[in-house]
């Protein structure tokens, strides 16, 4: 079948196959030219695998350490006629480079939530890894069935307090408009909480824990994002920030957990503004993006998922390195976006932005080949007037 993106809001429908393998390859790549990172992990777990800052870690941990990886996520497989969804090529593209180069690689499609889930792959680790080293947590999900109580929670993108009215773009219609969101309530906050927070995180790492299967010295991360005060009031004070605040608090007891498991330690990472299928739901998010890009790429400092990633494993956790974090405890690799003077162009630009000089004094081009990029469409040295073969196994 020949396929064509079809895109409705924040989400495209289809996904190509050649191109998702195009755009994982492109990752291999850069990875590649970084060179190798020394003192790397040997077996990692990344749940939330199969695409963004999950996919990126896990081809990170592969072609720059050279590590045996697990992953699990929740994709749809491809059925006669239908495509499936990006993470699912992804991670059948990944599959096929990790076996090119005989590097163990194991994934489980299913949800990472769940007790089922937890002890499948403490099995499989049993099996086949002995021990994990580094644990990713980079899962995104608008809802989880909680594993103890069946009851299914529902996040939500709201202020918290008060009416929250600012600019956005509407990505469909290429058009800046005013959006204006209520308050979420207390109940909405606490599912956004359980759905985003840091308890499955917890979770994960006291399974791990509790089998002996954290080696010594065992590392975990989990990513985060604070961005710029124009983004606050719907992220960093609203219901998705109140969840990243327990996120935080999470990493805490997960740090106390592994430093008593000979001197381990967990991370928060603060990553840059990019277009992921998380971000783009965001109101406010994809117009800062749009603007930023244009700035950052003006400078020379634009990074995308994989550029943040192979240079948080170089520079901050692994060659030797020492993590430096911020007053807070936190590792920033968004300190290029949030330099001074990066961010007083943003401002300087913001109030500026229409819907008909969008084009013109923002990088909203640069957005939407991103966007596309996530659903393999728009790689160069792809014939998408070809035919493709949808039923691609995850095992390549």
């Amino acid at each position: 079948m020949i396929i064509k993106p079809r895109v409705r809001g924040f989400i495209c429908l289809t996904a190509h196959p050649t191109g998702c393998a195009a755009h994982v390859q492109e990752q291999i790549d850069h990875v590649r030219s970084k060179g190798a990172i020394e003192n790397g992990p040997r077996n990692v777990l990344v749940v939330g695998a199969s695409t963004g800052y999950g996919l990126a870690s896990r081809i990170t941990a592969a072609f720059g350490s050279g590590a045996r990886t697990m992953g699990v996520f929740y994709e749809r497989p491809p059925k006669e006629g239908k495509c499936a969804t990006a993470g699912w090529y992804n991670s059948a593209a990944f599959h096929r480079a990790a076996s090119a180069e005989s590097l163990y690689a194991r994934s489980f499609n299913g949800d990472a939530f769940s007790d089922e889930m937890k002890a499948t792959v403490v099995e499989a680790i049993k099996e086949d890894l002995g021990q994990i080293d580094l644990v990713v947590y980079s899962l995104a999900s608008p809802r989880r069935q909680h594993p103890r109580t069946g009851e299914v929670h529902k996040s939500v993108l709201k202020p918290i307090g008060e009416h929250y009215s600012a600019r956005t773009l509407d990505t469909d219609r290429s058009e800046v408009s005013e959006v204006k969101i209520e308050p979420a309530t207390e109940r909405e906050i606490q599912d956004t909480v359980t759905v985003m927070g840091g308890e499955d995180w917890e979770l994960w790492m006291e399974a791990l824990n509790g089998a002996g299967l954290l080696a010594p010295n065992a590392t975990s991360v989990a990513y985060d994002y604070i961005g710029p005060e124009v983004t606050w009031p719907i992220y960093t004070n609203g219901t998705i920030g109140r969840a990243k605040v327990d996120l935080r608090a999470a990493g805490q007891r997960i740090s106390e957990l592994l430093k008593a498991n000979a001197g381990g330690n967990a991370f928060i990472s603060v990553n840059k503004a990019l277009v992921t299928q998380a971000s783009s739901a965001i109101p406010v998010v994809p117009l800062y993006i749009s603007i930023l890009y244009r700035i950052m790429k003006e400078k020379g400092t634009h990074e995308g998922t994989i550029e943040q990633i192979q240079r948080l494993f170089a520079t901050y956790l692994y060659n030797n390195e020492v993590p430096k974090l911020d007053d807070k405890g936190l590792i920033r690799i968004d300190d290029l976006e949030m330099e001074p003077e990066v961010q007083e162009e943003v401002n300087e630009i913001w109030p500026q932005v229409t819907s008909e000089n969008l084009r013109e004094i923002t990088d909203f081009a640069g957005y939407q080949e991103d966007f596309l990029k996530l659903f393999g469409f728009g790689l160069s040295g792809v014939d998408y007037d070809q035919e493709v073969d949808p039923m691609v196994s995850l095992d390549g």
